[in-house]
């Protein structure tokens, strides 16, 4: 008997999580009656801090087991990797629904209040792609997304060839002049040490490492830092162009809030000049935005509320304006350190004409600030060739795949426990079980040191996907490396010694640093031609933001396949946040505009792999996951999209639609009768009941929805909000228990 595969869908966090109480009940039924099993499974962030105080059933380690097994095959949506204050907003939620969870302890005293700090910890930052990725990215547009957009094409700001807006970075003391790299020549146990002025030795972490694996380690000055933000904030004053600071406070979550703190550090320098034994008594923390200090100001005497309140004001008037997140609410780029996001942040100025929003509404000319120079350059070249060559037009460029090296946590650059702050001038360095020391740093206190391991498997893998989408596609694939850098030099010498073992005559292929590997690429993508990145972890996450929002309008619509290196499948959802606007519309006006369509082209894949998981001989599966791709192409085709404002089209109704056409499609196709058979009277159903259930939908907008929790919905609520259309809930059900 073959066996009866099963997909895991992923519950996550805000628009997404709310979408899937609509969508997963039609998902669920139209596939059953192939023989597939779906299953949903909690990666939200409040399931894992929920899961950390074993309240609820940890999923994320239940997947993380998983993925090492043939047989895994998971449809990922977008989830929050999480900022302290998310976090914290989050505990406070889940306290007050209830749940018994202690408070989160910001400077833990005792060993329990330490341990409670660490289970939290393990919720923030980018920790569930690094423990579903065990396997490398496989990022592309799909043919009828891309059709879609050349037929109907997005916006782009026009750019004045007067521009002065530019990418600042340093020039020196920052995490690339630093970097050094080493490949391991056995396997070994590595012991990070920092060593004091006087000799005194501290471990930092011990680790194991394999022959082959890559290590390397780097820091960046603290000193250079601000003086380099003094210099920039200056600048942007003479220019009077708008000052904005593009890091990833998520994904990097030990590293970039600091640098995002020194950022504030440098603007708002006066403030502390002035109340600095305040700031300190309140506990405010520039790491996690100005928002902290709002947060904490009511500590203070009113007449001191007031001082520092009107000191902000004059700084505004001194300083350049600022790049703003909302400028009605007065929401400014330094305010939360997960408000801007450098892979979504870039391409939108990108997107408005290298145009940013200042903080009287107006749009304006801006400094792009990304202080490490590792990936700035590329942001510099593409920055500058929009400015000689003009705006992209989506109906001409071509398209830029990635295959991206993220297997078994390659390049966690800075989010992770190889992050550390000196605590006093001295050494850091990395030394071998044997006592070689394979790695030295000479660091002043407080300057951000960060380490990576990557491992040879993950790196022979990266190349072996490649080598195999350049095959497939034609396209020619470039390596983004550096041979100026540590890291990447260690990786050419990989990247060259593995592809002796293709047969590459009709393979093209080259290695380029990322400024001229952007160069080559966007001369072939505005004649309108195809090109595969191949990069690191962190290009992987810029690139397939950057490409995909030129391309197409949206990341979201990207498709995103990890074949996981034991066999198995992980399907993203493409990327693009988890819409925290969405929700707030639809708790305020009942009209949620999540577009599912990454969701859609994920599944069809995710389908393709039950297919042969279940061994290859139940045709049924195949029938269905064709059936959703034309689904998904009429969706497309007929613009049942959901749209902005209340009373039009919403994800509700775009999901009625999408599970129409997927029936029509289904009830029309000659491969299986069987499956033909059931679903012809649904899809005449679903047509006759049109009106009645769109009507059923909308009937519900321009109303607040109660759905119980921001972080942590109440399923029962969150599902009535969601399936408000009786009549469709009954065609659907019917099938999904038939």
């Amino acid at each position: 008997m073959a066996k009866r595969p099963t997909i895991i869908w992923t519950k996550v966090d805000e628009a997404p999580a709310l979408a899937t109480y609509s969508l997963l009940p039609i998902v669920k039924a139209f596939t059953k009656p192939a023989g597939v099993d779906v299953e949903l499974r909690d990666i939200s962030l409040a399931g894992r801090v929920l899961a950390q105080f074993g309240i609820v059933p940890d999923d994320l380690a239940y997947l993380g087991e998983l993925v090492w097994k043939p047989e895994a095959n998971i449809v990922k949506l977008p989830n929050i990797s999480a900022s302290l204050p998310q976090l914290l907003d989050t505990i406070k939620e889940l306290q007050s629904q209830g749940y018994d969870i202690p408070d989160y302890p910001e400077n833990p005293q005792t060993e329990e209040e330490k341990e409670i700090k660490a289970k939290y910890d393990r919720c923030i930052g980018s920790v569930v792609n690094p423990v579903l990725r065990q396997g490398n990215s496989d990022r592309r547009i799909a043919p009828p997304v891309k059709e879609y957009a050349r037929k109907h094409p997005h916006r782009m700001g026009e750019v004045s060839p007067k521009s002065e807006s530019y990418v600042a970075h340093m020039k020196s003391g920052d995490f690339y002049e630093h970097e050094k790299s080493v490949t391991l020549r056995k396997d070994t146990k590595l012991r990070y040490e920092f060593v004091d002025k006087d000799g005194n030795v501290t471990v930092l972490k011990e680790i194991d490492a394999g022959m082959g694996d890559v290590i390397d380690a780097t820091y960046m000055s603290r000193k250079r830092l601000r003086e380099f933000f003094d210099e920039v904030i200056n600048d942007a004053k003479e220019k009077d162009i708008l000052f904005s600071l593009h890091v990833k406070a998520t994904m990097m979550r030990v590293s970039d809030p600091v640098i995002f703190g020194d950022a504030i550090r440098v603007y708002y320098k006066e403030l502390f000049e002035k109340f600095g034994k305040e700031l300190e008594e309140i506990g405010f923390d520039p790491n996690r935005g100005l928002s902290d200090l709002e947060k904490r100001l009511s500590k203070l005497p009113p007449e001191k509320q007031e001082e520092i309140k009107k000191t902000i004001e004059e700084i505004y008037k001194k300083q350049p304006r600022l790049y703003m997140v909302d400028s009605d609410q007065g929401i400014t780029n330094l305010h939360r350190p997960n408000d801007v996001i450098i892979d979504a942040s870039v391409p939108a100025v990108i997107k408005n004409g290298l145009k940013g929003w200042g903080p009287s509404g107006e749009t304006d000319d801006c400094v792009i600030t990304i202080p490490d120079r590792s990936y700035a350059t590329m942001y510099s070249e593409i920055v500058e060739d929009i400015k000689v060559r003009g705006q992209f037009d989506p109906t001409k460029v071509g398209t830029v795949q990635n295959v991206g090296l993220m297997a078994m946590k390659a390049e966690e650059y800075g989010s992770h426990d190889k992050t550390f702050f000196p605590s006093s001038d001295g050494v850091i360095r990395v030394v071998d079980e044997d006592g070689n020391v394979l790695l030295e740093h000479e660091v002043e206190q407080g300057d951000i040191y960060r380490s990576c391991h990557t491992k040879d498997i993950a790196i022979r893998d990266w190349v072996k996907l490649a080598v195999n989408r350049a095959k497939e596609s034609g396209y020619p694939i470039v390596f983004w490396l550096d041979s100026l850098r540590a890291h990447d030099r260690e990786l050419i010498e990989k990247v060259k010694e593995e592809l002796q073992k293709y047969d590459l005559s009709d393979v093209e292929w080259y290695i380029k640093a990322p400024r001229e590997a952007m160069k080559f690429t966007l001369e072939r993508f505005r004649k309108g031609e195809g090109t595969i990145a191949v990069t690191g972890n962190v290009l992987r996450d810029y690139l397939t933001d950057l490409f995909p929002i030129i391309e197409v309008g949206t990341s979201a619509r990207a498709l995103s396949i990890v074949p996981e290196i034991a066999g198995g499948g992980l399907f993203e959802t493409g990327a693009g946040g988890s819409a925290p606007k969405h929700v707030q519309q639809f708790v305020k006006e009942g009209h949620l505009r999540w577009d599912s369509l990454g969701e859609f082209l994920a599944l069809v894949e995710s389908l393709k792999l039950a297919y042969k998981q279940a061994g290859g001989d139940n045709k049924k599966i195949l029938v269905v996951a064709e059936a959703l791709s034309k689904a998904a192409s009429k969706y497309l085709d007929n613009d049942k999209t959901p749209k902005r404002k209340v009373g039009q089209l919403d994800t509700r109704g775009s999901h009625y639609w999408l599970a129409r056409y997927w029936a029509e499609e289904l009830a029309a196709q000659t491969e299986d009768a069987e499956l033909a058979k059931i679903f012809e009277p649904v899809a005449a159903a679903l047509v006759e009941n049109e009106e009645k259930i769109l009507g059923e939908i909308d009937a519900t907008q321009g109303k607040p929805q109660d759905i119980g929790g921001y972080y942590n919905p109440d399923d029962a609520k969150a599902e009535a909000a969601m399936r408000p259309s009786k009549t469709l809930n009954e065609i659907i059900d019917s099938l999904l228990n038939g």
